[in-house]
């Protein structure tokens, strides 16, 4: 009988890695022959899962849940027997950047798309002389005098548009493909979003004011520490930057890991951050009507992207939806999720260090923001 190894928790290695196809194979890989002590289980496992990894010494599972792991090591790796107490990981590791992996060309490339994307988006949408922004912002702005009606209507249109164009990515995939859909969908989501955020700057101080919480001591660095945090909850997708250029071919990820591991929907909670933040500060009702039309978008969007990420992962969504949470850390403190003892690290990542960058940037770029909104008078 071939000698057997045993490997605990957290992670166990095959000595002999070019043996490793006879266990995983293409970009859904199953696991062979799992005897339990409860009824046989079938696990998938994405291959660009952190815990399933090709490395020199064979492959590393590290994820909590194996308790002891016999593998054979005769002719070709087989499991003899698994005790799982958990559940793998089949989702995506969030916020990975592997500087072996970046192609010099497609950033580059990216670099030419970008200043195509501003060069249009300022001449026929920003510019008043040219574009149709000013336009559309006084279009909307005759449904009612009232800025809370138009700023509520502005983020209305804004979510349609944006959750219609994703609920019909699918669809318009297969009919254009992937690039042609994102740019599709930049390119009308976009302009929206910058009159959107351009009228909510202009006119943030012209409804009712309802409190006045500035003068308190602490306040400002409240609401300064809760917008900061916020934008470390964006999804990861957003990290991605050349899908969401369309250089790469864009996928809809399935991810698990960093701020996953505290809420499934980061997006929606930063939104409410920046939200609380902002309006408190504000303390008035355009605040008020602004934040109710960014919350509710964003709550929808918890119901369309689980159903979206259902339909496209099918049962490895579902095992992702068990073991983490809509509400923040309610997966972690209900036992579902195990956050690793290195959990930290999830996080000391390149995408996340640029986001520190960019946000207290965009605090000290306010006064900049503020005048080039002023300036084109929507």
């Amino acid at each position: 009988m071939a000698s057997s190894l045993v490997v605990s928790n957290p992670f166990f290695l095959f000595s002999e890695p070019p043996k490793l196809q006879t266990l995983v194979t293409s970009k859904f890989a199953t696991s062979k022959a799992l005897a339990c002590s409860r009824p046989a289980e079938t696990f998938s496992f994405s291959s660009n899962s952190p815990y399933l990894k090709n490395r020199a010494a064979g492959i590393s599972l590290e994820r909590p849940g194996f308790a002891r792991l016999i593998v054979s090591a005769g002719a070709s790796p087989e499991i003899g027997e698994t005790e799982v107490t958990g559940s793998p990981i089949v989702g995506e590791d969030s916020a990975e950047f592997d500087f072996s992996k970046q192609k010099i060309s497609s950033w580059v490339y990216f670099g030419g798309v970008l200043g195509i994307v501003l060069f249009i988006l300022d001449v026929a949408w920003i510019d008043n002389s040219t574009g149709f922004g000013k336009a559309f912002v006084e279009a909307v702005s005759s449904i009612s005098e009232s800025h809370e009606v138009v700023m509520f209507t502005l983020t209305l249109i804004f979510a349609i548009v944006h959750s219609g164009l994703a609920s019909l990515r699918d669809a318009g995939e297969k009919l254009i493909g992937e690039r042609a859909y994102r740019v599709l969908f930049a390119g009308i989501s976009l302009p929206l979003a910058v009159s959107t955020v351009v009228y909510f700057i202009n006119h943030r101080y012209d409804g009712v004011q309802l409190w006045n919480l500035q003068g308190i001591p602490g306040i400002h660095q409240l609401v300064w520490l809760s917008s900061f945090i916020s934008f470390f909850f964006l999804y990861p997708s957003t990290f991605n930057l050349l899908e969401v250029a369309a250089v790469d071919k864009p996928k809809m990820h399935l991810w698990e890991t960093g701020i996953m591991r505290i809420t499934r929907h980061p997006q929606m909670v930063g939104q409410v951050m920046w939200c609380l933040a902002h309006t408190a500060w504000i303390g008035n009702s355009v605040a008020v009507a602004a934040s109710i039309g960014l919350i509710g978008h964003h709550l929808f969007g918890v119901w369309n992207g689980d159903r979206r990420l259902g339909i496209r992962h099918g049962e490895a969504f579902e095992a992702v939806k068990k073991r983490t949470s809509i509400a923040p850390f309610a997966a972690v403190l209900d036992g579902r999720q195990k956050l690793p003892k290195d959990y930290y690290k999830e996080f000391i990542r390149l995408p996340y260090l640029t986001i520190t960058a960019l946000t207290l940037g965009a605090y000290f770029a306010h006064p900049l923001m503020q005048a080039s909104s002023f300036r084109l008078h929507w």
